[in-house]
């Protein structure tokens, strides 16, 4: 309820009118069923333009941290938004504990929900597309659901007359789904679950059209990654030169 009274009297009618946003292949999204929505990641304004455009209630994870709601009132206030329009919980501190916590992701799924995610983990540094991590892949397999790429552009926000923060025309993009449910008996291989990262990161660079950089975008972030070290990872293409796995026996009908 708290999800479609937010969307329709507050964030679609500001994200349609005054932004005046722009969608093009919501065709591509199943009316039913569950997926998952990935994009690349420009701005914070990419978290609610898109599912202020879909007809469909979309669910991010978040930081498992937020809903604690545990360091002051707004903190609390965070906590309590992110639990009334029904996003989930992701922890993403690494390792078991991080595959363990993708349990109320695949719960979403599972229930015939969307799910939109944004495999670089991070905004982009400087407006390239980042090395995709697995994450994206392990979802996939795990709930036997497609994958469906989505671009965003001008999303960033620009300074008015005024001084104020604003958002401009900003333009999202859905491609066709990308079905990897062949593969679920490799759901543990880590070759694969690269190899479908890497298909998914290239369906997002063919709708945004973005200079790839086989890197992570945390890494230019944390400083372990200098500017030559970024222009010498730019490939043609997210996976450029890998091999696809093959198919498991029986992975096809």
């Amino acid at each position: 309820m708290y999800y479609q009274l937010f969307k329709n009297l507050l964030f679609a009618p500001v994200v349609r009118w005054l932004f005046q946003a722009r969608i093009t292949g919501e065709e591509n999204v199943p009316a039913t069923g569950g997926a998952i929505l990935a994009s690349n990641h420009l701005a914070a304004g990419d978290t609610f333009v898109m599912p202020a455009l879909l007809r469909r209630q979309v669910t991010f994870p978040a930081k498992a941290e937020l809903f604690a709601g545990n360091r002051g009132l707004w903190s609390k206030i965070i906590a309590w938004f992110l639990k009334a329009v029904g996003q989930v919980p992701l922890d993403r501190s690494g390792g078991r504990v991080s595959l363990e916590g993708l349990s109320p992701v695949l719960q979403v799924l599972a229930d015939g929900g969307l799910v939109g995610i944004y495999p670089e983990g991070t905004r982009s540094p400087d407006g390239r597309l980042y090395k995709g991590r697995t994450g994206v892949a392990r979802m996939a397999l795990a709930a036997g659901v497609p994958v469906i790429p989505v671009a965003v552009a001008d999303t960033a926000p620009i300074r008015t007359a005024i001084g104020l923060p604003w958002i401009w025309k900003p333009r999202i993009v859905i491609g066709r789904p990308h079905d990897f449910s062949a593969y679920a008996a490799l759901a543990e291989d880590r070759d694969t679950l690269r190899w479908i990262t890497d298909e998914v990161m290239r369906d997002i660079q063919e709708l945004s059209g973005q200079t790839y950089v086989d890197g992570y975008g945390t890494s230019v972030k944390s400083g372990s990654l200098s500017a030559a070290d970024v222009e010498a990872r730019v490939l043609p293409r997210p996976g450029y030169g890998a091999t696809p796995p093959q198919v498991p026996s029986g992975g096809l009908s």
